[in-house]
């Protein structure tokens, strides 16, 4: 089998050779590139001590010198080179007790942590598979390198891993390695919420996210995610519905973009109905408030997993705004773009878009003729530059100042009170009308 090499690796992998050193692309990048994929990096394995790499190559950096890694530098873009190693024993799930470098390539591969991860390459050698990586690929299988418990036992990520991987590949997991999932998923409790999140995130936006559903299954989600867990055990008895706030969830991820923001908001656009679920004398289910608590428990969520603020600004107004239903008035829509923000509004209508697709047949047509009228709308006033910021004014605190109005809080109090008005009567915005009306309801008197 040929993989064709970027020069660069090439280059690296050349020049540890011709120095006496074996050396070969490994890992992920091995494994896109029989798939047709394009590796987002390229990692590359040797037999070659780091002090070793250091004096073949003039510019390198010590990115993880204690582990056997260093970083070459080529044109201004970094190739990590990593000595071949054995991991001592794992003391907390996450890390070896000690790394012991060696020069037996195979030793090497049986510490990673799947068979479609443990192969190498070179264009000396072609392609070493000591662990039937390849066929693997061809079964669609996620199988562990040996056995699973101690694959997972020296990095519990390798749980979460294991479902991203499926995700992104369409591939099964194999028995053994789902029997290890269950039994160990507990010790992701080790892991670090920024390491959980990169997972979470790679998941959420692959081509299947709906393998969310088997994380739950396994048991990962009860770890890192125990919110989800209660909505997929959370029924709704309501005509609108057709599944548990947990499969309804996940249907609706099938129906937005792969987008972080997006699939984020998605996932967590109904966290709060557990919460909220009431039964009325009738048996029918009502969720009440359910959005406004939902934002607040996605807060939460998304903290403890460490996303960084805009990612929480966006997800929280998604979540909050989701069941948020104007009437066909442009100054409800306006006002609901007022809430979301201008830059968040046609995302919201998505999220809207992809709640309702995953609700009941009930009335679904109709619904999304309300969804498409409320975009036709929003069209509308963008185009005849209707103001639905504040800053789309025609009159501003400056100007407010010139007509006699005194410097401080008043100032906002006005430019709000101007601007409520103006969402319901745009034709008023003008510098001359707005100036006349803070004059006689303002400035008379004064």
């Amino acid at each position: 089998m040929k993989i064709k090499l970027p020069g660069q690796v090439s280059y690296i992998i050349g020049e540890l050779e011709k120095h006496g050193f074996e050396a070969y692309a490994v890992g992920g990048c091995v494994r896109d590139s029989i798939l047709g994929r394009i590796p987002d990096d390229w990692d590359i394995t040797t037999s070659a001590k780091p002090e070793q790499v250091k004096e073949i190559f003039q510019k390198t950096i010590d990115t993880g010198i204690e582990h056997g890694t260093v970083t070459v530098m080529i044109e201004r873009e970094g190739y990590e080179v990593t000595t071949y190693r054995i991991d001592g024993e794992y003391e907390d799930s996450r890390h070896p007790k000690e790394v012991v470098f060696t020069s037996n390539l195979v030793e090497d591969l049986k510490r990673r942590d799947f068979t479609i991860n443990a192969m190498a390459y070179s264009d000396k050698s072609g392609l070493i598979d000591v662990f039937d990586g390849i066929g693997d690929m061809n079964r669609k299988m996620i199988r562990c390198v040996g056995r699973a418990k101690e694959r997972f036992s020296e990095d519990a990520l390798r749980i979460l891993r294991a479902v991203r991987f499926a995700a992104q590949l369409k591939f099964q997991i194999d028995k053994e390695t789902k029997e290890a999932i269950k039994e160990l998923a507990v010790n992701l409790h080790n892991i670090s919420a920024e390491r959980i999140q990169t997972e979470l995130v790679k998941l959420l936006v692959s081509e299947e996210p709906e393998r969310i559903r088997e994380a739950y299954e396994l048991g990962i989600t009860k770890v890192i995610l125990p919110e989800f867990d209660a909505m997929m055990t959370c029924t709704q008895e309501n005509i609108h519905h057709m599944y548990t706030v947990g499969e309804h969830t996940v249907q609706a991820l099938l129906h937005i973009e792969n987008d972080k923001v997006l699939r984020l908001a998605v996932l967590l656009h109904d966290v709060g109905k557990p919460e909220k679920k009431t039964i009325d004398e009738v048996g029918t289910a009502h969720f009440y408030g359910h959005a406004k608590r939902g934002a607040e428990i996605a807060k939460d969520i998304l903290k403890r997993l460490k996303f960084d603020n805009d990612t929480l600004y966006k997800v929280l107004k998604l979540v909050e705004l989701h069941d948020n239903r104007p009437s066909l008035k442009k100054s409800s829509i306006k006002r609901l773009a007022v809430k979301s923000g201008t830059e968040l509004f046609p995302e919201l209508m998505k999220v809207k878009r992809a709640d309702t697709l995953a609700q009941s047949l009930y009335m679904r047509e109709e619904k999304l003729a309300y969804l498409d009228k409320i975009s036709e709308l929003y069209q509308e006033i963008v185009e005849s530059e209707d103001c639905i910021q504040i800053k789309d004014l025609k009159i501003n605190g400056k100007d407010l100042i010139e007509l006699g109005v005194p410097q401080g809080k008043k100032i906002g109090v006005i430019l709000s009170d101007i601007f409520e008005m103006i969402l319901d009567e745009p034709e008023k915005n003008t510098k001359e009308y707005l100036s006349g009306y803070v004059r006689g309801k303002y400035l008379d008197g004064m």
